[in-house]
């Protein structure tokens, strides 16, 4: 066996143009190996509360069942990959049992809820837990890949076949989710396990970043000058095409 991969990153959060509040919000932990965004929903209903709070619970969350993820990486096996997943998404459905119930407490907060996603690293696997239409893509050898999937209308609609990807492209209501942290006691969490190797770099945003990247953006700015710009090119990319959302980024690097 190689040397076990290990996790830097750089984050960055901005509230764009058009918006007073940034209801975004990030976490990071390379020692823990724990990266998520989330992206708040629900405007005068606490969106910021909301995605503030699902980051801290994920992360308490992972913390607590850190015994499964120090075992994995002394002892990989099949069965350890199993657990970590399972306590990935656990953490995701602790989270919106605990924003929904925050919700019910205080009417001013009545259906705040937040998109999630987070990415957990363990020696040479990593963990995705998806909700929402934030996103996680991988630049390995020079080529991206979105790894999450949209909880979208528009992207059901399109996996439905009931439009196509230019209808897609202009259709009404595209922002639309159709699964949120919080607006529930419950949300279905999509998780996948991958494979991670030393050069990966891996892109966590929000969609006030996504909406706007164009084919080839994504590699020519994590890879081109200085790597510490890179979220602030980003961020810069998105206000120049607009800024209408907020607008969170984080780079995770694996050495």
């Amino acid at each position: 066996m190689g040397e076990v991969p290990l996790t830097r990153s750089i984050g960055l959060t901005d509230p764009g143009l058009r918006r007073k509040l940034n209801e975004d919000a990030f976490l990071r932990d390379d020692e823990l190996g724990l990266y998520v965004v989330a992206d708040g929903v629900g405007g005068h209903a606490k969106g910021e509360v909301a995605s503030e709070e699902a980051t801290d619970q994920i992360c308490s969350y992972v913390r607590q069942e850190r015994a499964a993820i120090d075992e994995l990486r002394a002892n990989p096996t099949a069965d350890g990959r199993q657990k970590v997943r399972r306590v990935l998404e656990s953490a995701v459905q602790s989270a919106c049992y605990m924003v929904f119930g925050l919700a019910e407490m205080d009417p001013e907060q009545k259906g705040m809820s937040t998109t999630i996603s987070a990415l957990l690293v363990v020696g040479d696997r990593g963990f995705t837990a998806q909700v929402g239409d934030s996103r996680i893509y991988r630049l390995r050898e020079g080529l991206g890949a979105q790894l999450t999937e949209d909880h979208t209308l528009v992207n059901y609609k399109l996996k439905q076949g009931m439009i196509s990807e230019q209808e897609a492209r202009t259709m009404k209501g595209k922002n639309v989710i159709t699964r949120a942290v919080g607006h529930r006691d419950y949300v279905e969490v999509d998780t996948r396990e991958l494979d991670v190797r030393a050069g990966d770099r891996y892109l966590l945003c929000s969609d006030g970043l996504h909406g706007y990247l164009q084919d080839g953006e994504l590699e020519h700015i994590m890879t081109d000058g200085d790597e510490k710009l890179a979220p602030h090119r980003f961020i810069q990319l998105a206000i120049g095409r607009g800024g209408k959302d907020n607008i969170t980024v984080i780079l995770v690097f694996v050495e």
